[in-house]
């Protein structure tokens, strides 16, 4: 049985955009169950959004319509200027989706069929060639790609998370040689001057009786 967290997180369009002010999409549906969170947050979402999040909270949405209207936010298609990417790679790593592929120095390219919109790729961009198509999806085709949003997202969070803890791992191997080299130096260091006492001990001359 889905947790009601989950419910919500379900009547969401899984761009993962944080214009609720949350991490992604779960944060903020766990807000939502947990906190009293209002519903109307979910800028992409818009009036139907939270229409569909009041009915399943028995609350109504009569109180949260006027903001939500006034603040829903247009569905978008990001477009590299690929004459004009510069190959920083700072969009791949802000796209919550992995929808952008591309190496350093190289031009990038969004995966149309991947990228759900979240606009999250304009602000690293140093360049500004990254722009918006508002022409080419409407409204519910960012949520007939959701269910492949939160996979890819899911997903993607998975590889971070095990990338982070590899390094981890590499850096705590790497502070323990660092150490076990400096307890070996200085225990060399300690048997030198050990063995030079003992050498000026032996050379020392005797005091008569």
């Amino acid at each position: 049985m889905l947790t009601l967290a989950e419910k919500i997180d379900a009547l969401l369009p899984q761009t993962q955009c944080r214009d609720c002010d949350y991490d992604d999409c779960m944060s903020y549906a766990k807000a939502i169950a947990k906190d009293n969170e209002l519903p109307n947050k979910c800028l992409p979402g818009g009036e139907q959004t939270m229409i569909n999040i009041a009915n399943l909270l028995n609350i109504s949405p009569t109180e949260y319509l006027a903001a939500i209207q006034e603040n829903t936010k247009k569905i978008s298609l990001p477009v590299i200027i690929e004459a004009e990417c510069i190959g920083c790679t700072k969009c791949i790593q802000a796209c919550p989706v992995d929808a952008i592929i591309g190496a350093s120095k190289k031009m990038h390219t969004i995966i149309t069929d991947a990228c759900n919109g979240c606009e999250l790729c304009l602000p690293p961009c140093p360049v500004d060639c990254i722009e918006l198509d508002y022409t080419t999806r409407e409204r519910d085709d960012i949520y007939n790609m959701a269910i492949q949003s939160r996979q890819r997202y899911n997903h993607r969070q998975q590889r971070l998370a095990t990338q982070q803890q590899q390094e981890d791992s590499s850096y705590q191997q790497a502070r323990l040689k660092q150490q076990s080299n400096t307890e070996t130096i200085n225990a060399r260091k300690a048997a030198i001057a050990a063995a030079m006492q003992r050498a000026q001990q032996k050379t020392k001359p005797k005091t008569k009786p």
